[in-house]
């Protein structure tokens, strides 16, 4: 089952981190789906696949009336990412799906009409959850060429997508990183082969620098938290990536 997890909270804004699945298949990777919610109204970021759709169903409604999710976010284009969403779709017909207008021919593929998609343009855009000012980060080519994250500036959370993601062992299954010279081992060979390119690397490592951040959730693997978001930084600064082994 599925973990859900407060990692953040002012009165009714939330963050709920919903992770690790001990009990899924072993040939699907791990993936972590992130709840914001605000004045009654709820965004889920980077949903999940149709597999694993039960499970992230279940420890939503633990936490949260699914009937007033308004919204979900998808980081990029990928079956890990938003193959579920003509489920939520079922549930809730009128929830939009924000997504980059790059693939808003593709998304659909997996459920929805054209109403169901907000496209987000290259340079990001501002959106609302209910009054909360929430900004859609561009962060193209690491690795999908139509990506996006997500940042919340009061909350001072930035979700990272595949960025600052970890193929973690199934024993290592704590919520934010404790070691991070340990964890980063885990992150090397997946930043290398996934993230596509050195200049869009580097311009997101510069962009993001300049952010107030205390929180840095990536969709696979732990949490990054204080000064370990700015190492993260540095060391994804640093590393040569589109590199096909080590």
């Amino acid at each position: 089952m599925k973990k859900t997890n407060v990692i953040y909270q002012d009165g009714d804004h939330k963050w709920v981190a919903i992770v690790r699945d001990p009990e899924r298949p072993g040939h699907l990777v791990d993936t972590n789906e992130y709840l914001v919610t605000h004045g009654g109204a709820g965004i889920l970021l980077d949903p999940g696949g149709a597999e694993v759709f039960p499970a992230v169903f279940s420890a939503l409604s633990s936490e949260f009336d699914p009937t007033a999710l308004s919204a979900v976010f998808a980081s990029h284009q990928d079956p890990d990412i938003c193959s579920s969403l003509a489920l939520w779709l079922e549930f809730n017909p009128g929830m939009r799906c924000y997504v980059s207008w790059l693939w808003s021919s593709f998304v659909p593929h997996f459920g929805g009409t054209a109403e169901t998609f907000a496209c987000i343009p290259d340079e990001g855009m501002e959106i609302s959850l209910n009054g909360l000012q929430l900004q859609a980060v561009p962060a193209h080519y690491l690795h999908s060429s139509g990506n996006f994250h997500l940042y919340d500036r009061q909350a001072k959370i930035l979700f990272s997508g595949d960025v600052g993601a970890a193929l973690l062992p199934a024993d290592q299954d704590g919520l934010f990183v404790e070691n991070f010279d340990a964890h980063i081992k885990h992150a090397e060979g997946f930043h290398r082969r996934w993230m596509g390119s050195n200049e869009a690397k580097r311009r997101w490592c510069e962009r993001v620098a300049q952010m107030d951040i205390d929180m840095l959730c990536p969709q696979h693997g732990a949490i990054y938290r204080g000064a370990d978001v700015h190492r993260f930084i540095s060391w994804f600064d640093d590393l040569q990536v589109g590199i096909v082994g080590s």
